[in-house]
């Protein structure tokens, strides 16, 4: 069964960085395309940003175009987000998930398991 932990969430002030990071256990991590997803008070989860197998292949919604960044290391099983030049729209929780496909996918129903979410909070 595969096991996603997220961390690296905390308050910051707006123009500030912070980097996510997802461990993943329990199968063969580069057998997995990964995402970021994220969810506002009383907004719908939206995507974030994804990235392929072997980390050649990423994706980005617009908003976060430019300023975020994800990546992964195989050899560690972890897939990272670093957010710069946080905006206070950028609040919200943050979940890592995994998907049996090895491309990037945009999909949140394309995902088979997902972690239970890190906080970032953004100040003006």
């Amino acid at each position: 069964q595969v096991r996603l932990e997220e961390s690296g969430g905390g308050l910051v002030q707006a123009g500030g960085s912070l980097r996510l990071s997802c461990a993943f256990s329990g199968r063969t991590f580069s057998n997995y395309g990964m995402g970021w997803f994220r969810q506002a008070p009383g907004k719908e989860r939206e995507f974030v940003a994804a990235i392929n197998w072997n980390g050649e292949d990423t994706y980005y919604t617009d908003p976060v175009k430019g300023r975020f960044t994800i990546s992964r290391d195989n050899a560690k099983n972890t897939v990272y987000l670093q957010m710069d030049a946080l905006k206070p729209e950028d609040t919200a929780v943050y979940y890592c998930a995994a998907s049996e496909y090895t491309i990037v996918i945009i999909n949140s129903e394309q995902y088979n398991y997902w972690g239970r979410g890190t906080q970032v909070t953004v100040s003006s």
